[in-house]
């Protein structure tokens, strides 16, 4: 596994771990940004915006698009027992115990 598929395998269940915990299960792709930069994972809005997609894919979690300039992301249920270990999701680093 390459360097980048194993940082955005963290991002990802970043991602998932933010939605799990925020306010209506959703957040917009500046407020996930800048998380996700916050835990110490370099990730650029549009490297952001590519990783929504393919969780989006693997139905983690819904897109909607309010303007062309926004992105809001909406945990699914699936995307909660994955963010919380219940689940694995090839793709998804999955949580440490207790993490």
């Amino acid at each position: 596994m390459s360097y980048a598929e194993f940082h955005f395998q963290h991002v990802r269940l970043t991602i998932l771990r933010v939605l799990a915990e925020a306010p209506g299960y959703s957040a917009n792709d500046s407020v996930l940004t800048d998380a996700v930069n916050a835990m110490g994972l370099i990730c650029t809005r549009d490297q952001l915006r590519t990783n929504l997609a393919w969780l989006e894919e693997q139905r983690l979690l819904t897109l909607l698009h309010p303007s062309p300039t926004l992105t809001v992301a909406t945990i699914s249920e699936r995307g909660a027992d994955v963010a919380k270990g219940r689940s694995i999701v090839a793709g998804v680093q999955r949580p440490s115990p207790g993490g």
